[in-house]
Parts: structure tokens; sequence; C-alpha cells
């Protein structure tokens, strides 16, 4: 019976729930999707931030790297914008005619005996149209995406030091002073400075309602280093 038992709890499962990255992993990435979302989001730092397009490529590297995502960069260093209208902009023109469906994926996620999330960076709407192209709607339990990691996320940032969340919501870009924009490239340029003092020096020029929501991804940054 001792024996029976231990042999049950070595077959037994040590996890009952899978989390599937969704772009460029459930999709190829010869769909292009990473490259006219690359190029979107490019368009949008241009045309609705009036970024300079001569720095986009420097910028974008650095947001990227130590943010996360060019979007929370952007927010981090002082941009404000509707997160709704970026999604619009940087997703809803994707040629998502380019996923096919894929019934040999379908079969294999069908026969998995867990249960099955999906994660992706951008919105609902992106993931319900890749999902749907694949032919995969109905597999996955849950989505986890923008709007479930940021449940209250709203357009403006609050001017009040004390409160963490963003408030405010507007249908309309904002126009942001290029005062008020932290100098990402000029900060990594001098060879003393670091993703460490990047911080330090965040918090001392805005809000720490800006800040608190990337904490965690710096900090595991510099715990690598």
């Amino acid at each position: 019976m001792e024996f029976d038992d231990r042999f049950m709890q070595a077959q037994r499962t040590k996890f009952d729930c899978l989390l599937f990255d969704l772009d460029d992993t459930l999709y190829p990435y010869c769909s292009g999707i990473a490259t006219a979302c690359r190029i979107n989001i490019e368009d949008y730092m241009v045309e609705k931030l009036g970024i300079d397009r001569s720095i986009i490529p420097e910028l974008g590297n650095l947001l990227y790297k130590n943010y996360g995502t060019t979007m929370a960069g952007l927010r981090a260093i002082g941009y404000d914008f509707d997160y709704d209208e970026y999604h619009s902009f940087v997703h809803g023109r994707l040629p998502y005619e380019n996923i096919k469906p894929d019934p040999v994926l379908r079969s294999l996620l069908l026969n998995l005996p867990y249960r099955k999330i999906i994660f992706t960076n951008a919105d609902k709407i992106h993931a319900a149209k890749a999902l749907s192209r694949l032919g995969l709607e109905d597999i996955f339990e849950g989505i986890i995406c923008f709007e479930t990691l940021n449940p209250i996320h709203k357009n403006t940032v609050s001017d009040d030091e004390d409160d963490i969340e963003f408030v405010g919501l507007s249908s309309t870009t904002t126009t942001t002073s290029s005062s008020q924009i932290f100098d990402i490239i000029g900060h990594f340029a001098t060879p003393s400075n670091c993703i460490g003092n990047l911080l330090t020096t965040l918090y001392q020029k805005y809000s720490h309602a800006i800040i608190l929501t990337h904490i965690q991804r710096i900090s595991s940054q510099l715990q690598k280093k």
C-alpha cells in the first residue's frame, strides 16, 4: 500500500495549467505580424507623439530593454497618450490575414489534459483576432492581456504623488511638452549611468505614479547585473 501511494504521488502532475505565449509562438514569425507591429509602433511615435524618426531605433531599443514593452517605456519617461488609441493604431492595422488555421496545433492542444491560458502583451482584441485566425478561439480557458494586467488602466497620470493609479480617461491623444520627457538616450550615453541610477533619476523627475508599475521589471534586471 505504501509503495502504491508513492507511485501514485510520483505519477501525479505537479501542475494543472499551461500558459501559452501567443505572439510569434502559436503563430509563426514569418507571418509578418511582428514586423508590421514594429512599423506601426514607430509610425505612432512619429505621428502621434511627435518623436523624431531618426532617434526611434535607438529609443525603441532602450525602452524595450528597460521596460519590457515600448508602450510601458513611453509612459514611464513621460509621454501621455490614450491606451485604446495606441492599441488601435498599433494592432488594428496588422495583417491578420497572414495567420493561417493550424489544425495540427489545434489537435495537439486539445490532447493536452490541462487548463490552457493564453498570454499576450497586446490587448484582448488582438488576442481574439489572432486566435480566431488560427482556429483556436475555443481552446483556451482565459486570456492574460493588457486589460487583465492593467485592470485600472486610464489615459492620464495623476498629479497627486500619493495616487499610484492612472486616473482620468480621454478619447483624444494628449500632447506632452518636451520638457516633461526624460531623455533616456542621453542618460545611457553617459558611461557612468546604468539601469540602477535610471530608476533614481526617474523618481526625482516624475511622480512615482508613473514609476511604480515598472519597478518590479527594473528590479529583476538589477538582480541580473
